[in-house]
C-alpha cells in the first residue's frame, strides 16, 4: 500500500518539473512584458520620475512617420532579398538531393556554415566588403572596369538596402535550404520517373512538379522570412547604423535607438507595442496560410 506521502509526490512532480520554465517565464517574459505595457502610457527618460501621459505616446507614433517609414523599408528589403534567397535555397537543396551530387555532406555544412557563425562577425566582414573607399567588391569591380568610380553601396540609401539584403541572403540560403531539403526528400521518387518517361527534362519537372510539391514548405519559409525581416537588427545596426537617411531602420532597430540611445523608453514601449501587433497580425496571416494549404 501506497503511503500518503508517495501520493502526494506523484500529485505534485509534475509541477515540480514545469515550475522552472513558468518561474523564468514569469520573470523574463511576462513581468517585462506587462512592464513594457505599463511604460508605453507614461514619459520617462530613465532619471526622473515616471509621468502618465495616457494615450499621447500611442497618438505620436500613429502621427509619426519613423514607425511606417521602418515597416516600409522592412518591406522593401523583403522583396530585395527573399525571392531570390529562398530561390537560390530550392536550386541548391534540389542539387544535394540529386544522385550526382557528390560529397553532399560537405556542401550541406559549407551552406550552413553562415548561419551558426557570429552575425556581428559576418556583418563586420560584409563591411569592409562594401567599404567604399577600399572595400574589396569596389576594388574588384574597379580591377575588372566594370566600373569607372567606387560605388557607395553604404552611403546611398537604395545601394545600403541592397548591401543588407545580400548579407541576410548569405546567411539564410543555407538554413533554408536544409528546410526545402527536408521537404524534398518526401517527394516520392516515382513522380519523377513518371515525368521523365513522359518526356519532361529537369527543367519542367522542377518548375511543374518540384515547385508545385514544395508551395506549402515555400510558404512557410516566405513566413518566417517575413518575421525575420521586421526583427532584423544586428545586420543594418552594424552596417548602416539604419542609415543612410533612415533607409535601413527596421521596427526594432528603431526601438533600439529611442530606448538606449535617445532614452525616450515610454515611447520606445509604445512602439515595440505596435511591433507586437504587427509581429501578431503576421502570424494569424500564417495559421490561415496553412490553413487555406491543408
Amino acid at each position: 500500500m501506497q503511503s500518503p506521502y508517495w501520493k502526494w509526490q506523484l500529485k505534485t512532480a509534475p509541477y515540480a518539473f514545469v515550475a522552472p520554465f513558468v518561474v523564468s517565464f514569469l520573470l523574463f517574459t511576462l513581468s517585462p512584458f506587462v512592464y513594457s505595457i505599463y511604460l508605453s502610457f507614461t514619459k520617462w527618460h530613465g532619471q526622473a520620475e515616471k509621468e502618465f501621459v495616457g494615450w499621447t505616446n500611442y497618438i505620436n507614433v500613429l502621427q509619426s512617420g519613423d514607425f511606417w517609414y521602418s515597416v516600409f523599408n522592412s518591406v522593401i528589403i523583403f522583396m530585395l532579398y527573399v525571392p531570390i534567397m529562398l530561390l537560390l535555397a530550392l536550386v541548391f537543396a534540389v542539387c544535394l538531393s540529386s544522385g550526382l551530387m557528390k560529397a553532399k555532406g560537405f556542401f550541406r555544412t559549407v551552406f550552413f556554415i553562415p548561419n551558426i557563425t557570429s552575425v556581428v562577425a559576418i556583418s563586420f566582414v560584409f563591411l569592409l566588403i562594401f567599404n567604399t573607399s577600399n572595400g574589396v567588391l569596389n576594388q574588384l569591380l574597379l580591377s575588372a572596369g566594370l566600373i569607372h568610380s567606387p560605388v557607395p553601396f553604404l552611403e546611398t540609401p537604395g545601394w545600403a538596402r541592397i548591401s543588407v539584403a545580400l548579407l541576410v541572403i548569405y546567411r539564410w540560403t543555407g538554413y533554408n535550404m536544409i528546410l526545402l531539403l527536408g521537404g524534398l526528400q518526401n517527394i516520392p521518387k516515382s513522380l519523377y520517373e513518371s515525368a521523365k518517361v513522359d518526356g519532361a527534362n529537369a527543367l519542367q519537372s522542377f518548375i511543374y512538379l518540384t515547385v508545385p510539391m514544395m508551395r506549402k514548405l515555400l510558404a512557410f519559409c516566405t513566413v518566417l522570412s517575413t518575421l525575420g525581416t521586421f526583427s532584423l537588427f544586428t545586420e543594418p545596426f552594424i552596417l548602416t547604423n539604419g542609415g543612410p537617411a533612415k533607409a535601413t531602420t527596421t521596427p526594432v532597430v528603431l526601438i533600439y535607438k529611442e530606448s538606449f540611445q535617445n532614452l525616450n523608453f515610454g515611447y520606445a514601449s509604445t512602439l515595440a507595442m505596435f511591433f507586437f501587433i504587427l509581429m501578431l497580425i503576421i502570424s494569424v496571416v500564417q495559421l490561415r496560410l496553412f490553413r487555406d494549404n491543408d
